[in-house]
């Protein structure tokens, strides 16, 4: 069996096993342990939605890269288009020498985003770095300087996005002052209400709360410049808005002349079940950002916006030395051709029904589930004390993360209490592999359940 079909297989006595043992003092002694690290091995070869280690152990991998892998480990379709690149050129620099890969990924995207008229994009290297330009865009194109975000976004780690990311610990405290423009509103997490409604009898009052205090105390609309969110909320805890919300937003931006961007880093190419997540709610934004999946691992992000938007700055205002290089947008075009030509939005929601009717049954046997949610492929589970006070279960939770690890399946954690679970299987992963990968999960569920 090749690792692209196998199974989880642990070999080593304990988990990381020597070798990686052994790798991790040259990491602890060289690299700094500001860069976190989930898994305490090290990969000899990854193949679809497996992962082998220098020691010989198999996980499953249920992170993908934390949303980079939708395609799978070393897809061969796309290794193989990124080797003819090498063959030729690696980076030449937009800036100096024109290749065809950057504006034919460029023509691509702007044929597939769900942005309303002429568009066009830039490349940059970062999810993080893309979100800047959007706010950079949006400031130059309205003349206003405040940003809207909010509570339990994750935009990234440079100054710009630290202001805009919601969570202090680890990601802001100790690096004020931060730029200053930005402003927080609650999302709407329906299973921890803000504002203490229930989702069925409430009116939407989250999105009423815009206008009738958000926009009179803490941010006037004249002089907003964009409201910036993730369609389904990620680091967060894969929060899902109502169906009306976006569209509500969709209508205050028009009202007052906001721009609406869509940080789509996480949930966007396919892994929701549609292309794009805010495709959803039938909502489109004037800028969407877009990263992680679109180039199977190899560092681009994408600035999509109105043709408008993008013609309000002049040449040389945006770009830099690496954004766009050759090998990451030959990928990108072979992912995007790839994903439409196999139907990758039709796997993730064949992954969500299969994933999701278990996570329902596991929610009936064990009281630890607090709540089950997800669209497509973007799933999670949130772990409480006690379901009727929703206590984060915040200890349990990372319990469950190193069981599963210790049996071969990788998993990651989410959220602002550090309570859930996140499930991002690649999107290649066979129907075997999904159910290998929730027994180990539910085991892991059941035992630390009956430890509490």
């Amino acid at each position: 069996m090749s690792l692209r079909t196998s199974l989880p297989k642990i070999v080593t006595d304990t988990v990381p096993g020597p070798k990686s043992t052994e790798l991790l003092k040259v990491r602890k002694d060289n690299v700094t342990d500001a860069v976190a690290m989930l898994a305490p091995v090290f990969v000899e070869k990854a193949e679809g939605a497996m992962v082998q280690d220098v020691d010989g152990n198999v996980f499953l991998d249920f992170v993908a890269g934390i949303g980079v892998l939708n395609i799978g480990h070393s897809h061969p379709e796309v290794v193989e288009a990124v080797k003819a690149q090498a063959d030729k050129y690696f980076a030449p620099n937009l800036n100096v020498f024109n290749y065809e890969q950057y504006p034919r990924l460029a023509e691509k995207l702007n044929e597939i985003i769900p942005i309303e008229g002429e568009k066009k994009t830039i490349l940059v290297n970062t999810g993080a770095e893309a979100d800047e330009n959007a706010v950079k865009l949006a400031r130059r194109y309205t003349g206003r300087s405040e940003i809207i975000c909010f509570a339990g976004a994750f935009h990234g780690r440079s100054y710009m996005t630290m202001a805009m990311t919601s969570k202090c610990h680890p990601y802001k405290t100790g690096f004020g002052p931060l730029p200053q423009g930005v402003n927080r509103f609650p999302f709407p997490y329906c299973y921890r209400c803000p504002y203490g409604l229930e989702k069925e009898s409430c009116g939407m009052h989250c999105a009423k709360m815009f206008e009738e205090s958000f926009f009179l105390e803490y941010v006037a609309p004249d002089e907003t410049a964009a409201i910036i969110l993730e369609p389904v909320l990620g680091e967060g805890g894969f929060i899902i808005p109502p169906d009306e919300f976006l569209q509500e937003l969709r209508r205050l931006c028009d009202k007052y002349g906001i721009l609406l961007i869509a940080d789509e880093i996480q949930a966007g190419y396919a892994r929701t079940g549609k292309m794009f997540a805010c495709e959803h709610w039938s909502v489109r934004p004037d800028i969407v950002v877009s990263a992680k999946s679109v180039a199977g691992g190899i560092p681009v992000a994408c600035v999509t916006a109105k043709k408008e938007i993008m013609e309000a700055v002049s040449p040389g205002e945006l770009g830099g030395t690496y954004c766009g290089n050759a090998l990451a947008t030959a990928s990108a075009l072979k992912v995007l051709e790839i994903m439409e030509r196999d139907d990758y939005c039709a796997k993730a929601r064949h992954i969500g029904d299969v994933t999701m009717k278990r996570f329902l049954e596991m929610k009936e046997k064990y009281q630890i589930i607090g709540d089950v949610r997800g669209v497509g492929a973007m799933l999670v589970l949130e772990f409480v004390q006690d379901r009727g006070t929703k206590e984060p279960a915040k200890t349990e939770t990372k319990a469950i993360i190193n069981e599963c690890m210790r049996n071969g399946l990788v998993v990651l954690g989410a959220g602002v209490r550090d309570n859930c679970i996140r499930f991002l299987m690649p999107l290649v992963i066979t129907d075997e592999q999904i159910a290998a990968g929730l027994d180990i999960l539910e085991k892991a569920i059941a035992k630390i359940d009956a430890e509490r």
